[in-house]
């Protein structure tokens, strides 16, 4: 089962579900696309005016479905594609979303649910809740304007913390760095989200478009775009080649012996041997 994303109205609110049972909810590739989708209909949704990403069996989001990854990931053409086109895509869709989003996080929240999660306005969790994004033990980098999301929305040291030494953070961590709106008793949860996103619904729906538009011209924070650029410029000089320096120097890595070897290490149930 490749997963799904779900999307369900109730009056002003807007639920949306990430699903892929027996994985934690880990983002494959058509949820990537079905994400993007789904907010881009709720950005002309005139109806809708709060809503709340989750997932289900107690978990947000694990991260990305690795089980995908040997199909694709090893070309530098096809990782591109999939991190600028598809994760980017539904990422910018979030972002571009005028309506205000909350996030329920249960359990893991790991690489792309802390992605997905940075995109979101306020973010609840249950004290049991984890994150971080140890893509270090696979064997890749985070690309360009994904980790300039995170690290806006984490801050750089628990940034560095995470894709530098693979560290896993509890929810109380999140909280003291801010990226936690509130942090709540995983039984109380679901219905603080719910009361919560019934209030900003209450409120003016022209209101709160407005003032996400606002944030957004303001700039603020600086657009992942800008960072991202800076960061590409760097990757081309530890790894020069004759390709020009562009988005597709940040995939160069894409066929080394480094990356196959982390994917096939997580995929055999083994350490790596880097």
């Amino acid at each position: 089962m490749a997963g799904s994303v779900h999307m369900r109205a109730d009056g002003h609110l807007v639920w949306v579900t990430l699903d892929h049972p027996g994985k934690f909810n880990a983002m494959s590739r058509a949820m990537w696309k079905a994400l993007k989708s789904v907010f881009e209909s709720i950005q002309h949704d005139a109806a809708a005016r709060c809503v709340v990403v989750q997932g289900v069996g107690g978990h947000f989001c694990a991260g990305g479905d690795i089980a995908e990854y040997p199909s694709f990931r090893f070309d530098p053409e096809q990782l591109q594609q999939f991190h600028e086109n598809e994760v980017w895509g539904g990422l910018q869709a979030m972002l571009d979303c005028d309506v205000p989003i909350v996030a329920q996080i249960a359990g893991n929240c790991m690489g792309a649910g802390v992605e997905i999660a940075s995109c979101c306005d306020l973010r609840l969790a249950g004290v049991s809740a984890r994150f971080g994004a140890p893509i270090a033990r696979l064997g890749f980098p985070m690309a360009p304007r994904e980790a300039a999301l995170v690290a806006q929305a984490v801050g750089s040291t628990t940034a560095r913390a995470m894709l530098l030494a693979a560290e896993v953070f509890d929810a109380q961590h999140m909280r003291e760095r801010d990226f936690l709106t509130r942090l709540l008793p995983d039984a109380q949860l679901a219905a603080e989200v719910h009361a919560l996103a019934q209030r900003v619904a209450s409120l003016a729906p022209q209101a709160a478009r407005l003032n996400k538009q606002t944030i957004r011209a303001l700039n603020w924070p600086p657009a992942p775009v800008e960072y991202a650029q800076a960061a590409i410029k760097s990757i081309a000089k530890v790894m020069p080649d004759t390709t020009p320096i562009g988005l597709s120097s940040a995939y160069r890595y894409a066929s080394s012996a480094e990356h196959r070897e982390g994917i096939a290490a997580f995929l055999g149930k083994r350490p790596p041997d880097f």
